[in-house]
Formats: structure tokens, C-alpha cells, sequence
């Protein structure tokens, strides 16, 4: 398990390992490709985050700010000094950029989309039972976080492909402002999206930037909500992933070869895991084989292999959505 990183990341830092071995005693390597044939997952919000830390002193601040306070939350946490049973219903605002007719999701979609956040982040989701044994004891359970429709804002664009340059968050730009990001969660919906000519199904901000104009989570289309959705791609957990770092948590593979993403319950693993692996998947990080927790929502895996949060990712999302937390606003709307 992980030990807690403290301060600031070294920007562009890269975490290396004694051994990066992977290998799984059943598993056919086909496992680790995209299963579609056409998409793979990525998520290009930690590299994001790193460069507008990279650009802004500001930023860097709240970060350090942030990750302090989440220790503290943590720590109190253990102490018995928080309340932690309370949820938090978080006020959401979908924001819908189409071109086509088939990309104006609909509104039954978009309540399927939420539903499945809701199932997902209280641990009601029906494939919760395929958590393995060994890691049962670590699982979050009910987050104590939960989603709550407030408004559908939909807009006809001209724009086929969107970038990852926040433009869809702007009007300015053909997008959408976003609705008082302090006090609701914003999520756009854009019918393509691409960067260095790769498909990406979202990208979120971190806590860091909670409040400004760009605060909140993108989706495309034919990933967001399930039905309609592509395979296998269509279990709305892309959208399920990006909240998870809207609300503080990083790659589970720390974004680094055996990286540290400073939740001390989940194993340390090599790299990101794609398609649909079979449990156990061992990695090999500094000479220590452990089995790999793959079917966490924050690896890369299909959305059908993917069904858990940890508990110390609940309590990193805790802290954040906390009346003492970055993203306290969300409580008052």
C-alpha cells in the first residue's frame, strides 16, 4: 500500500519502479488492447491539471492548499472530529452542445446518466457484488455523495469536433457558460471530441479550480448515459470516472509508472489496464508482487470491468465536498 504524499508533486515528475512486470496467471494479452476495436480509453485530465499548474502560481497554491486540507480531513476523520454519515446532494447542471440530432442526448438519457452516478457513488450499482474477496474489506461502500438534476441547457452548434481547450465551456467560443460553477456541478455534453488526433470520451478540472469560469466535467455523446451509448464505452461510467476527479482523485496508477495516488488503499500497480482484465492481475512495483485493483472506476478498463470505489478515495472525496472543503458551495444552492 501507498504512503500519503505530502506538499506539492513535482511537476513532470516521473515515478519509476525496481521491476514494472506485469502478468496474470489466466489472462489472454488481448486483455490489455482496446476491446472495441476502435476506442480506447483516456482521459487526459491529470495532464491537463499539470499544465495549467505548470502556468499558474495561483493554482499551484490552492493545490498545495488542498491536498493539505485533505490529510487534515483524513486525519480527523480517524479521530472521530468529523461527521462523516451525512450526504451531500450535489446540484447538477447538464449543458448540451450538438450538431447533429443524434448528439442532442435526450432528457430520458440524461437521467439515466444520473442515475448511474447515484448507483455508482452509493455503491447500489447491481455488479457491486464482483468486487473480489481481497478487496471487499477495502471497498468504500455508500460514499455519502449523490447527484441531483437542476436544469438542461441545450445549444445547436456548428462545430463537429471539440478539443480539450475548454472552448465548448464559453459562449464566446460556441459553447456554453457554465451556471455559477461555486454552487453547481456543470456537465457538457459534446457530440465529438479529440486531442492529437486520438478520441476522448471526457476530462474534468480538480478541486483546485473550483469556481472558475472552466469548473466542471466534458463527455461525448456516445459515451455519456447507456442508452445509445457505444460499447463498451455504454455504462455512463466515463462520466462515473470524471466526477471521480472532479471531486479529488487521481489515476489509480498515479499517473506515473508505479505512481503514487495518494490513497494508501489501493495497491500500487504499474500502468493504466484496458478492455476486460481477469482477476488476479499481478503487477511488480519496487520487487513487491500484488494483485491489482483494475475493476476501480479511476483505472481505464471497459465500463463493464469497472464497479468500486475504495475507502480512502471516498474519504479524499469527503474532504472536498465537506462544509470545511474546496467545494463547500456545492452544499448551498
Amino acid at each position: 500500500m501507498k504512503k500519503l504524499l505530502l506538499g506539492i508533486l513535482a511537476l513532470g515528475a516521473v515515478s519509476s519502479c525496481n521491476s514494472d512486470n506485469i502478468t496474470n496467471q489466466s489472462e489472454d494479452l488481448s486483455n490489455t488492447q482496446e476491446s472495441s476495436g476502435l476506442v480506447k480509453r483516456g482521459c487526459p485530465s491529470e495532464e491537463i491539471r499539470q499544465e495549467a499548474l505548470k502556468n499558474s502560481p495561483e493554482l499551484r497554491q490552492k493545490f498545495a492548499t488542498l491536498e493539505t486540507n485533505t490529510e487534515k480531513f483524513a486525519n480527523d476523520l480517524k479521530l472521530g472530529k468529523v461527521l462523516a454519515d451525512g450526504t451531500v446532494e450535489i446540484p447538477v447542471v447538464v449543458n448540451v452542445l450538438y450538431n447533429t440530432t443524434a448528439e442532442n442526448v435526450s432528457d430520458a438519457r440524461i437521467a439515466e446518466q444520473i442515475a448511474v452516478l447515484n448507483e455508482d457513488f452509493t455503491a447500489t450499482n447491481s455488479d457491486i457484488s464482483k468486487i473480489p474477496s481481497e478487496f471487499q474489506t477495502v471497498s468504500a461502500g455508500d460514499t455519502k455523495i449523490k447527484f441531483r438534476l437542476v436544469n438542461t441547457i441545450r445549444k445547436k452548434t456548428t462545430t463537429k469536433s471539440w478539443r480539450t481547450n475548454d472552448a465548448m465551456k464559453k459562449a464566446s467560443s460556441g459553447g456554453i457558460d457554465a451556471t455559477n460553477p461555486t454552487n453547481y456541478f456543470n456537465m457538457w455534453v459534446v457530440g465529438k471530441m479529440t486531442s492529437q488526433g486520438r478520441t476522448i470520451l471526457g476530462y474534468a478540472t480538480f478541486p483546485e479550480s473550483a469556481g472558475l469560469w472552466n469548473d466542471g466535467v466534458v463527455i461525448a455523446a456516445p459515451f455519456f448515459g447507456k442508452t445509445g451509448a457505444s460499447s463498451p464505452f455504454n455504462l455512463g461510467r466515463t462520466a462515473t470516472h470524471e466526477v471521480g476527479h472532479y471531486l479529488n482523485l487521481r489515476h489509480i496508477w498515479g499517473d506515473a509508472n508505479c505512481g503514487n495516488d495518494l490513497v494508501t488503499d489501493t495497491p500500487t500497480q504499474t500502468t493504466a489496464n484496458y478492455g476486460k482484465p481477469t482477476y488476479p492481475l499481478y503487477n511488480t512495483c519496487t520487487g513487491v508482487q500484488r494483485s491489482v485493483m483494475f475493476m476501480n472506476y479511476m483505472d481505464y478498463v471497459d465500463d463493464g470491468a469497472m464497479f468500486m470505489f475504495s475507502g480512502g478515495q471516498k474519504t479524499r472525496m469527503q474532504s472536498v465536498v465537506a462544509s470545511s472543503g474546496v467545494r463547500a458551495g456545492l452544499r448551498v444552492y
